[in-house]
């Protein structure tokens, strides 16, 4: 370094000493122009002021100093208290308390808690709700900041659990006043939830059910486990085998935007349910989704597992797509069969009433098998009526095997749940004499009151419309229908014979009665109302017409001879008054060109007898004429036709007839012309 940089340098550092040594003493002078300012301050506040901050100070660093001690034991009464007020049932904790709350993850132990049952449960239970020997919480500090619970981890030894319903729906597992609730069960957002050795009972007396099952969740499947999350058990549904399992993955690094698999099976009986389904927000089981799959005797039995009242039915296998939105569950893509029909369509379930059912939706098929529809008001194959025999004496007799069904409506059911239900079949599979074409049903259901309206069944030539109503909201049940057929083709359901249709024409028809009772049976034994039926014009083969007057010789000639000849038939109608369950026949005339035939008699719908005598009179002469009474009698599951010497029936008037039936059809066609000739020279001759 030359001799002009050393002397230089040396200038520079000598400057830097002089500024550095300035600096220095220049800061303790403010340093001490700073304590005099405080110090002159201080001493103008009250000394009780400064005491009092003090004391602050002092309570406070004590405070954070005795929370921060692990030992909680002394806030557990304190802890329960609060607790309790928030479930409405007591609440005790009888282990150690254990906290640690000055952490960016503050966590709590507690040992031994029991939730006791609400005040309503505890004459009938004497166990508590949940009993829990160990419980571990950790939760995020932050998100407290923003009113969010987040729970890193949460672990549950041996936890045991006793859930309750009562008859009337009520359930220990709503922590409201006692008021029912459809609220889902729903927890914090969870990212390692772990249960060691749960057990879990559940008795619903309202749906029949028991059961007694463990649960677990752990973050690897152990040893004779292979799945992480299990729960499955056993009991008894309605008296009969009740099986449930539900298995899924370890509740680890658990995401709220990600759904959590799981699979379930449910064996009720002959009732077979799976599910693979997924939580799409775990946790909250207000959010599921799945595909659904069941299988059983009858859709009735699903009852106690959904809780819906569902008509009874042939055995089915269906499948849906099920999700649920809070306190809405929506059953799309159904599909499957009923019986002998397919069934397709999407219904949506509501529980917004206070957990009360609200079904509606639209059901189809493209093909519905008609015997089905027995099922749905309680047939079964001992209502199946049989062919009619010949009988030497067809007396009236008790039906052992009854036409009308005798299964009674279950009233809680229908009073436990509101519907409104479109059903409609585009084809129906029949008998080769029942041609129908399509059924529409609309079905409602409004606290205890079932209503079928409108009821269609479709022809190829004429509809019965109608609508039938069963109000069950009281104890006496009563019974409403009001049907009409029109423009049916009675050829359209009478076999072919020897090439040819033995009658042709067309029918009006209807029934309006009302009825109490819980069976169809019961209902129709107690009706009152009208019933007629009306054939304005058509033909039929001479040969049968000749037989209905009972001539021996030349009907069965005709017959025999497969004369296909035809007579006109100028009109036919039946009138019944039904009054206590018999139906007391008030008109019956069939008149054609060459006989003319009335009838009497009654139908005890009771017991089902049938006691009814038809007498034929030829309008013309004739050599042979047999002149006895035709008597239908046996029951309406099996009729017997036969004749009675012994019996002998004043004729009938036809205009009598037409006064009283033809103003309850209300018939509207070109046929009346006929009809009121015919009224008119019937009229004249027995003025005569």
């Amino acid at each position: 370094m030359s001799v002009w940089n050393k002397d230089r340098f040396g200038q520079v550092m000598e400057a830097a000493k002089i500024r550095l040594a300035t600096g220095a003493a220049w800061s303790r002078q403010w340093a001490g122009v700073q304590a005099v300012r405080v110090r002159n301050g201080v001493s103008h506040v009250p000394r009780k002021v400064l005491w009092g901050i003090g004391a602050g100070l002092a309570v406070l660093l004590a405070i954070i100093i005795f929370l921060a001690q692990p030992n909680w034991n002394w806030f557990r009464p304190t802890l329960s208290s609060i607790v309790s007020d928030r479930l409405n049932r007591p609440v005790e904790i009888t282990g150690n308390l254990r906290v640690r709350l000055f952490s960016f993850t503050p966590n709590a132990r507690i040992g031994g808690l029991k939730i006791g049952q609400p005040d309503w449960a505890k004459p009938t239970l004497k166990t508590n709700m949940a009993e829990v020997q160990q419980l571990n919480i950790t939760t995020e500090l932050m998100p407290l900041f923003i009113g969010r619970v987040v729970l890193p981890r949460v672990e549950i030894t041996q936890p045991v659990v006793t859930l309750f319903q009562d008859k009337t729906g009520r359930a220990n597992w709503n922590f409201g006043t006692g008021a029912k609730s459809a609220k889902p069960f729903k927890l914090p957002p969870i990212k390692t939830f772990i249960i060691n050795d749960g057990q879990l009972s559940y008795n619903s007396l309202s749906r029949r059910l028991n059961f007694t099952g463990t649960v677990s969740a752990q973050e690897t499947p152990g040893a004779g486990r292979k799945y992480a999350f299990n729960l499955n058990g056993d009991g008894r549904l309605n008296q009969r085998v009740f099986e449930l399992e539900a298995t899924g993955g370890p509740l680890l690094n658990v995401r709220t935007d990600k759904p959590y698999p799981f699979d379930m099976s449910v064996r009720a009986g002959p009732t077979r349910l799976t599910a693979k389904g997924r939580v799409l927000k775990p946790f909250n089981l207000g959010q599921l989704d799945g595909d659904v799959s069941v299988s059983g005797r009858s859709l009735a039995e699903l009852y106690e597992i959904t809780g819906l009242t569902l008509p009874n039915t042939p055995a089915y296998k269906i499948t849906a797509r099920v999700g649920r939105d809070e306190r809405i569950y929506h059953i799309n893509r159904i599909n499957g069969r009923v019986g002998g029909s397919d069934v397709a369509g999407d219904l949506k379930v509501d529980l917004n009433n206070e957990g009360r059912p609200y079904l509606t939706g639209d059901i189809s098929s493209k093909m519905l098998d008609f015997k089905d529809m027995g099922t749905l008001f309680g047939a079964t194959a001992a209502n199946a009526p049989q062919a009619p025999e010949l009988d030497a004496s067809p007396d009236p007799t008790r039906a052992v095997r009854r036409l009308l069904p005798d299964v009674p409506l279950d009233v809680a059911r229908v009073r436990g749940m509101d519907a409104k239900v479109n059903y409609k079949a585009l084809s129906v599979k029949a008998r080769p004499n029942l041609p129908l074409r399509q059924v529409s049903l609309g079905i409602m259901l409004d606290k205890g009151r079932l209503t079928l309206n409108p009821v269609e069944f479709d022809f190829p030539h004429g509809r019965l419309t109608g609508m039938a109503d069963i109000d069950a909201r009281t104890d006496v049940q009563t019974n409403h229908i009001d049907m009409r057929l029109k423009g049916l083709r009675i050829q359209d359901f009478t076999p072919i014979i020897s090439g040819a249709e033995p009658v042709e024409g067309r029918l009006d028809a209807r029934i309006r009665a009302t009825g109490t009772g819980h069976t169809v049976h019961d209902a129709a034994a107690s009706a009152n109302g009208d019933f007629a039926l009306v054939m304005p014009q058509g033909t039929i083969r001479q040969s049968f017409a000749e037989l209905m007057g009972v001539n021996a010789t030349k009907g069965l000639f005709m017959l025999i001879s497969k004369d296909p000849k035809e007579t006109p038939v100028r009109c036919a109608i039946a009138g019944f008054k039904i009054t206590d369950g018999v139906m007391r026949a008030q008109n019956i005339v069939f008149d054609t060109e060459v006989v003319r035939v009335s009838g009497s008699g009654r139908i005890n719908l009771k017991d089902e007898s049938l006691d009814l005598v038809f007498e034929g009179k030829p309008k013309k002469f004739r050599l042979v004429r047999v002149d006895v009474p035709i008597v239908i009698g046996g029951n309406l599951t099996q009729p017997k036709i036969g004749l009675d010497a012994k019996t002998a029936i004043a004729q009938g008037g036809i205009a009598a007839a037409f006064n009283s039936v033809l103003p309850f059809i209300n018939l509207d066609y070109a046929g009346d012309a006929n009809c009121a000739a015919l009224e008119a020279q019937t009229q004249s001759k027995v003025g005569r």
